[in-house]
């Protein structure tokens, strides 16, 4: 499946562009119905455009699995799939064992989970938890200017139905999401799978600076409106911020207008990604950007203004939930204590898990890269990886998540 999936949207570069109803996303989707099928599962499409392969029909009590086949701009070939990939090879093996079932098992794909191409992230499941409007996403752009909603119709699919879907989440007991691991916590360790302890607060706000259009052989220095100087003192003011609180931030998405080597510009719009262990942490960093950006366009006589568009708060997965499978977990680890990493990435579990028990295993990244060509996971620790996550499915399968998830 994996060597199958490898071609699918990537650039010469060597990274993958699979981007929401393009046609490397549309490519990989058909990819996952025809696996699906070949299974016997029953495939459908929600009113979102998720993915869902049923082994036992939908609900109620079902434990469902899996992750994304969308990417970042150039991102890396195991961020999300590894976790569809990984979701199909565990029913494999679950049929392999004979294993028990009294309940219904789903593996989903989410859309958009990246945000790649109209720049919100988890779009597939936060619109199924009722977590961004409809008519906030049907208006959403990409950088022709195609609306989400134009895009998902020339897909074949119906953006005025988009929206909650809490039938979808009633079916389900339990979540499980396997994803490689972005960092390098567990390259030093024996362990070749770790359990999700939390996600990090994390948003994106986008910056603009408005300035005054001119010639940048003729403007002198002293009586130009430039927004890029103000923007360059903001990058770097995000940077320290980011140092001194022990967060993240970073600005990596720039758009200037007119965008012209000879001219000065008239407008500068970037988006900030900012993280932090703590909301409170997040929120003086997100502060003390908006006080660089408003302290710098006043002194060169610019407009700004920092808006903020998606913002997701800490992420505390089920103690008990999270105990339970790191015990299922260790009972093949080499040793007995199953590492627990919390995340500054986002993630479709992070977003379920407030309607729904949810939990995460990571698969180790030798290379500690994600977002990247250079993200990586070693085959024998992706299989490690499938049989972490059949073993979860087969106890959960079993014994139902009880009050320790709640």
């Amino acid at each position: 499946m994996w060597a199958e999936l490898a071609a699918v949207g990537r650039g010469a570069e060597g990274g993958y562009h699979r981007h929401a109803w393009n046609g490397a996303d549309t490519e990989a989707r058909a990819w996952f119905v025809q696996e699906a099928c070949a299974r016997g599962l029953d495939v459908r499409t929600d009113r979102n455009g998720n993915l869902w392969a049923w082994w036992g029909g939908p609900g109620p009590g079902a434990v469902a699995t899996g992750s994304h086949l969308d990417s970042v701009p150039s991102g890396g070939a195991f961020d999300g799939p590894l976790g569809v990939v990984g979701a199909l090879a565990a029913v494999d093996e679950l049929r392999r064992r004979g294993a028990a079932r009294s309940r219904p098992l789903a593996v989903v794909v989410f859309a958009e989970e990246e945000g790649g191409r109209f720049g919100l992230p988890c779009l597939g499941s936060r619109l199924t938890a009722g977590e961004v409007s409809p008519e906030r996403v049907r208006g959403l752009t990409d950088a022709s200017g195609t609306t989400w909603a134009q895009a998902m119709e020339r897909a074949g699919l119906d953006p005025e139905g988009i929206g909650p879907d809490p039938e979808a989440l009633a079916r389900l007991d339990v979540f499980v999401e396997l994803h490689v691991e972005q960092g390098r916590a567990l390259e030093d360790t024996p362990h070749p799978v770790g359990v999700a302890g939390t996600i990090w607060p994390h948003g994106r706000w986008r910056l603009d600076f408005t300035g005054r259009a001119d010639h940048a052989g003729t403007a002198l220095l002293g009586g130009r409106r430039d927004p890029m100087l103000p923007f360059a003192r903001t990058v770097l003011a995000a940077r320290e911020l980011a140092g001194r609180h022990g967060a993240r931030a970073t600005v990596a998405r720039v758009e200037v207008d007119p965008n012209g080597t000879n001219a000065v510009p008239a407008r500068v719009t970037a988006w900030l990604d900012a993280r932090a262990a703590d909301g409170d942490v997040l929120e003086k960093v997100v502060a003390g950007v908006g006080e660089a950006a408003e302290a710098a366009a006043r002194e060169h006589g610019v407009a700004s203004a920092v808006t903020g568009e998606s913002l997701t708060p800490l992420v505390e997965f089920p103690e008990g939930l999270r105990d339970r499978l790191a015990a299922v977990v260790a009972a093949a680890a080499p040793t007995p204590r199953v590492p627990v990493l919390p995340t500054g990435a986002g993630h479709d579990a992070g977003v379920l898990a407030a309607h729904v028990p949810s939990a995460m295993l990571y698969v180790r990244n030798p290379t500690g890269v994600s977002h990247s060509p250079r993200e990586w996971a070693r085959p024998e620790d992706c299989h490690a990886g499938v049989a972490a996550l059949a073993d979860v499915l087969q106890d959960l399968l079993a014994r139902p998540v009880g009050e320790e998830a709640r």
